[in-house]
């Protein structure tokens, strides 16, 4: 998948400035897709000269003129184009796990250490998650948001990468109980 296609996605929601889209893939967008600031920039720049989005520049007074960005007709076909392709299985390549397979008896402090960290990070972004899902459900039960919601996709994703920090816990915790098991039974 090309970071286009998330931008387009994300432009759905309406205007937006290079600045929101970084807040709104940081926010919300991050649990299936990541990019960085000037990944984003540069994709915006290719996007508007294949006429995919449009920019329009707005005068700002004391800080810079701000570059807002809309999707246009041909940017809302490509996109449904991308949705009826077939989608591509995914691929984990973590750099973690790597540490894990290859870890021995000498490595489990750092391996250990590797996980603990994993898990913290994993608690915060499903922390982070949880405070988006209650906004965006804003008092309503999950029944009635994808029942009157006029985009269910952005729900249903956030859903995806909360069920996805929930397993990246639960892998860790097994994960550090059964080193931890290891390590009392060679001492």
């Amino acid at each position: 998948m090309a970071l286009r296609n998330a931008v387009l996605a994300a432009l759905l929601d309406g205007e937006a400035s290079g600045y929101e889209l970084a807040k709104t893939f940081d926010a919300s967008v991050a649990n299936f897709w990541m990019a960085t600031p000037q990944q984003l920039y540069k994709e915006l720049e290719r996007m508007a000269a294949d006429g995919l989005i449009e920019t329009r520049v707005v005068q700002q007074e004391r800080r810079p003129n701000k570059r807002l960005h809309t999707i246009t007709p041909a940017g809302r076909a490509a996109l449904h184009e991308f949705i009826a392709s077939a989608a591509k299985p995914t691929a984990i390549r973590d750099e973690m796990m790597v540490k894990v397979q290859g870890m021995d008896v000498e490595d489990t402090a750092a391996a250990r250490a590797a996980i603990t960290e994993r898990m913290a990070w994993a608690r915060a972004k499903l922390a982070r998650y949880e405070r988006l899902r209650n906004r965006l459900l804003d008092g309503r039960s999950e029944q009635a948001y994808l029942a009157e919601a006029e985009r269910i996709g952005p729900y249903l994703t956030l859903l995806r990468g909360i069920s996805f920090e929930q397993e990246n816990i639960r892998w860790a915790e097994f994960a550090l109980a059964a080193i931890d098991r290891r390590v009392t039974s060679n001492i």
